[in-house]
């Protein structure tokens, strides 16, 4: 079983693998090259799957699930918000019209991310490629306590204690010397080792069973 986690970063997509006892990082501008190579399953932290109001029950779920801290899971995704729009003001505009929710800053410019991975999901389905969000993977690892943020000092010590545990015996050395120069953060290495475990051995989604599907069949369903 080989498995592939990518994590999205300012310069493009960090991609961690699993493969038996082994652990691989490397870093790539965009998902046709982090998925260019053989694998069996990979997980993205990006939304699959987009209605055309934005509401998801994935989202809700997840939300539901990682209160206090519902705010971690970004909502709202739609095609037509990147399609239409190169403006977030024009676009918040247009939603409002439609009687829909306003799409936040820091999903707004998730956008380039989020039309590559559907572009490129929608021309492989034949691949075995799911939706994960890593705060939900590291509540499973905390066994359901909470975390504290991830950009503070105990929620970093926390999680990379819980992915340690989990297997990755070289992700001081990753955080401290790989990832240098390649404009990826911290947390972001942090994430895509969290994504990779849920792509290596899934324990659950959201929802549970059969998956609701997009106007494009594609499945809205994250994996933990």
């Amino acid at each position: 079983m080989k498995a592939i986690g990518l994590d999205g970063f300012s310069r493009g997509w960090v991609a961690v693998g699993i493969h038996g006892g082994v652990r691989t990082i490397s870093f790539h501008a965009d998902t046709a090259g982090a998925l260019a190579g053989p694998f069996d399953r990979a997980g993205i932290d990006i939304p699959i799957g987009m209605t055309d109001d934005g509401a998801r029950d994935c989202d809700r779920l997840a939300r539901e699930r990682l209160r206090p801290h519902a705010s971690r899971v970004f909502t709202g995704a739609r095609r037509w918000l990147w399609q239409k729009f190169r403006d977030p003001d024009k676009a918040n505009e247009d939603a409002l019209r439609r009687g829909q929710t306003r799409v936040s800053r820091q999903l707004w410019h998730l956008g380039n991310k989020i039309m590559e991975v559907d572009a490129f999901v929608r021309a492989h389905r034949a691949r075995d490629i799911r939706e994960v969000h890593p705060e939900l993977v590291f509540l499973r690892l905390n066994e359901g306590t909470p975390l504290p943020r991830k950009k503070s000092e105990q929620g970093d010590a926390l999680r990379r204690r819980l992915l340690k545990r989990a297997g990755f015996r070289e992700l001081d050395r990753w955080l401290a010397e790989t990832r240098i120069g390649s404009g990826a953060k911290r947390d972001d290495v942090l994430d895509a080792c969290a994504v990779a475990l849920a792509a290596c051995v899934p324990s659950g989604s959201l929802p549970d069973g059969i998956s609701p599907l997009d106007a494009h069949g594609l499945p809205m369903r994250i994996w933990f």
